[in-house]
């Protein structure tokens, strides 16, 4: 499967627990029934996977945990607070550097509406010319 096909699957995925659920509850529920929907429908899905990396000279072998790792492709970091802050992108943007990954998503689902708290961060990913995934749009872009 193509990354734009993963992530759309994803954040259908999503918008369907964020339907059922709504918002406001644990983290570790939302990372728990995504993580379960993804396996059903037959996604590879680690969660709170340890990452390790090598920085000048010094290696860490849980340098961080990413929420989930989908297909060995695509990073999950889960939210559930009001707003996300512009850190949580930075957060997600150096996971995706450190592991050498193209595309991230930070999904918030302590937004009131879904579409308010999901953001598709990429490093260096260039989208598939049939892409049906448009999230969100700043300034008549498409990310």
């Amino acid at each position: 499967m193509e990354i734009d096909e993963i992530t759309g699957a994803i954040i259908t995925a999503a918008i369907d627990i964020h339907n059922g659920l709504g918002p406001g509850l644990l983290e570790s529920v939302y990372e728990c029934v995504l993580a379960k929907i993804l396996t059903e429908k037959g996604f590879v899905v680690e969660t709170q996977k340890p990452i390790s990396f090598d920085f000048i000279g010094l290696h860490f072998s849980e340098g961080f945990r990413c929420d989930l790792l989908v297909n060995q492709t695509i990073v999950v970091e889960l939210k559930s607070v009001e707003k996300i802050n512009p850190v949580h992108k930075k957060q997600l943007l150096t996971y995706l550097r450190l592991m050498n990954l193209e595309v991230g998503l930070l999904i918030n689902f302590g937004s009131a509406t879904l579409k308010e708290g999901l953001e598709r961060v990429v490093n260096h990913h260039q989208p598939s010319t049939s892409s049906l995934l448009r999230v969100n749009k700043i300034s008549g872009e498409t990310i």
